[in-house]
């Protein structure tokens, strides 16, 4: 085990089970690796089991197969030492709309047991990290989504984590809140030397904010790399195409290959959208996508 690396996953797998013998193997033995320090991006469509892999290096699913280490820690074996080391943004909205940002902030300084003696400061920082200090006394329920985004990143971050995983973080916002969100996870960031986990279907974040990126679908990873690596073998492929007179890739020859084209060119499938909204949107957003994956 390397102690560089703060996420180890060799031959993961989970299955769900449903009646009269029927499953679906959400994700199809996985090898993964997440370095200490980095920005990774695990992307891939609806469905491509990128949540069920989060749960379960988060200690929300069972390790079905293989092995999962945080940190040196067996996912498995020391679930407790593992999530002392987490801060976790999931899909689903962890924000209660009865509380105030700051009651909402302690909730969680409390239940990830930070020293009572130092809750009150922690949550401060926790505030003012992503700039909520002046709405930490309204109810949740008056802030706007990219407000209740904040919210849950100061939640995730009371604890001071070493890993930090967001599952979705901007989804249902629109571009200034998107905006807003990751200008605080990249401050923390560079401010601790933080390790961030992320899922994403915005490939612009995952191109400006990510140091590599796995492509994940159908359970299985399809490509790994930096963002720059992952266009290069689009524009190699595209290139190819072209000279065989193929004509699947041939037109991203023609320009720069983004990151739309590697997800089209790895996934065959096109990213779904996310529309903007309020604390009651952000609900209903995150229910749909949770549903479909």
């Amino acid at each position: 085990m390397d102690r560089e690396d703060a996420v180890v996953c060799r031959g993961l797998e989970y299955t769900f089970r449903h009646g009269r013998g029927k499953a679906t193997r959400a994700v199809d033995g996985i090898d993964l690796t997440v370095r200490a320090g980095e920005v990774f991006g695990l992307l891939g469509p609806n469905g491509a089991g990128k949540t069920t892999a989060i749960r379960a290096i988060t200690t929300l699913l069972p390790v079905g197969a293989g092995m999962v280490r945080v940190f040196g820690h067996d996912v498995a074996r020391r679930p407790m030492q593992v999530r002392r080391l987490l801060g976790y943004v999931p899909q689903q909205l962890s924000a209660d709309a009865g509380l105030t940002g700051r009651e909402n902030v302690a909730l969680f300084a409390r239940v990830f047991d930070v020293p009572r003696a130092e809750r009150t400061r922690r949550v401060a920082q926790a505030l003012a990290a992503v700039d909520l200090t002046g709405a930490a006394d309204r109810m949740a329920a008056t802030y706007s989504g990219g407000m209740v985004r904040r919210l849950e990143l100061a939640q995730a971050l009371v604890s001071a984590p070493r890993l930090l995983v967001l599952d979705e973080p901007t989804i249902g916002l629109d571009p200034i809140a998107r905006t807003g969100v990751w200008e605080r996870v990249d401050a923390v960031r560079d401010a601790t030397g933080m390790t961030v986990l992320v899922t994403t279907h915005y490939m612009d974040e995952a191109d400006r904010h990510c140091d590599r990126i796995a492509l994940m679908d159908r359970g299985r990873i399809r490509a790994l790399g930096t963002p720059a690596e992952l266009k290069d073998r689009v524009r190699q492929a595209a290139g190819a195409g072209a000279d065989t007179g193929a004509g699947a890739d041939a037109g991203a020859a023609q320009a720069e290959p983004t990151l739309d084209d590697v997800f089209r060119h790895f996934a065959g499938r096109e990213l779904a959208d996310a529309t903007e909204g309020d604390f009651g949107d952000v609900r209903r957003t995150r229910r749909t996508a949770n549903r479909v994956g």
